[in-house]
């Protein structure tokens, strides 16, 4: 188990300014850099570390190597009202997708509905980070990512489709905005890097290994397969994902995506954002007043045995948020190891630990 000593704090401007400066030292502009360096702080300010900066070192690799390009490249393929498709470029993942959740939310804006189709994208990380913005712009959005294969087909030993994550967010009035953000498998492969970081044993569930065989062990885990939530539901459930990420944009699907651990090959990754403007189907405030109404109604229920607090989805995050940005991100020692070995490849100064 982890010991609580291997922790260390730091604050999150420090920990954004250090990424923000790895990725200039690529040649990214200073507002790319931010962008990607936010998405990576922001998942560990929710708590969501296996999207955060212990991700710092692959995406370094990736931009190195030229497989993700550091400078932006945007073009549109399609250009029609509601509805685009982006080509992202190779650029980089959370810079791209920011984009194109802007331009869903402003087609959304003038047509009702909006949606951005993307191709030649990169791994982005958290698929909230950006669903948030639409909610808190008063739209409802969907997104979809694919990436690099993880899963088998229900029944195969051949890995072919991704986690393939997708995320709903929902103005939520006073409240902070509800939110769902799930992979397809029963947890994000980063979890397993995060356990192995740890040296902490996965539960039983999580995966298998080469052979098929439940395992515990995370190294295990990762040279085998990653099992879909719900059995062959989250199996089906990604494979939706992955048409509506790689087949509709005209990107890479299956086994033609290459994620962030990858770092030679052009990732192809794709993406969709749906947004919808909630003023086009009533008043904002009413919304407003019903999505309150609902999420009071879901925290009143009474409670199972052993549980203080229902909470509605979204809710732990906006809650980790306000914490850690207070005391600072609680990071492990062999995070801070990878982020110093990223320093010294860039030629950045290390980050001061709290």
């Amino acid at each position: 188990m982890t010991d609580t000593h291997d922790f260390q704090r730091v604050a999150p401007d420090t920990l954004r300014d250090f990424v923000t400066a790895v990725y200039q030292t690529t040649g990214a502009s200073p507002e790319d850099a931010y962008v990607a360096a936010d998405a990576m702080v922001q998942a560990d300010l929710w708590g969501h570390q296996s999207h955060g900066v212990l991700r710092l070192g692959w995406y370094y690799a990736r931009l190195r190597s030229g497989a993700m390009r550091s400078q932006t490249n945007l073009s549109f393929p399609v250009d029609a009202g509601a509805i685009a498709v982006m080509d992202g470029g190779d650029s980089i993942g959370p810079v791209v997708a920011k984009h194109a959740a802007h331009d869903a939310i402003r087609r959304a804006r003038a047509h009702g509905i909006g949606a951005v189709s993307v191709r030649n994208s990169n791994h982005f990380g958290t698929c909230m980070y950006f669903t948030r913005m639409a909610a808190e712009a008063g739209c409802i959005m969907l997104a979809t990512t694919n990436g690099g294969p993880n899963m088998a087909p229900w029944g195969g030993l051949k890995k072919l489709i991704g986690t393939n994550p997708w995320s709903v967010a929902v103005p939520a009035g006073r409240y902070a905005p509800l939110i769902m953000d799930v992979a397809n498998s029963g947890v994000a492969r980063g979890k397993i890097f995060l356990a192995q970081t740890r040296h902490e044993e996965i539960p039983l569930g999580w995966a298998v290994d080469g052979k098929g065989r439940p395992t515990t062990d995370p190294e295990e885990a990762l040279k085998g397969f990653i099992l879909p939530m719900a059995g062959h539901k989250g199996y089906a459930i990604g494979a939706i994902v992955d048409v509506l990420s790689g087949v509709l944009s005209g990107s890479g699907f299956l086994d033609e995506v290459h994620g962030p651990y990858d770092p030679v090959n052009r990732s192809r990754a794709g993406h969709l954002f749906i947004a919808l403007n909630v003023a086009a189907f009533q008043p904002l405030a009413e919304f407003d007043a019903r999505m309150e109404r609902y999420i009071e109604t879901l925290k009143a229920v009474p409670l199972a045995e052993g549980v203080d607090e229902v909470f509605y989805p979204g809710e732990k995050e906006a809650r980790a948020h306000e914490k850690q940005l207070t005391d600072g991100i609680l990071l492990p020692a062999d995070t801070f190891a990878g982020l110093d070995k990223v320093a010294a490849e860039a030629g950045v100064p290390l980050i001061a630990r709290d």
